[in-house]
């Protein structure tokens, strides 16, 4: 599973707080979730996407 969101919040245990959040499985994409929690151990990897690139065009 893949969640792409804005990041709103994290704290020092590395759990994150997402806005806007949408859910992907085996790369296709399963729905909106909007606000969620997601907790430190099930965090593999995170990926930011530069300031001058539209969230769009990242994906």
């Amino acid at each position: 599973m893949e969640y792409k969101g804005y990041l709103v919040s994290v704290d020092s245990y590395m759990n994150l707080q997402l806005a806007d959040t949408e859910e992907y499985i085996d790369g296709q994409f399963s729905g909106n979730l909007g606000d969620i929690l997601v907790r430190c151990n099930n965090v593999m990897y995170m990926r930011g996407v530069p300031e001058d690139i539209e969230i769009e065009d990242a994906a």
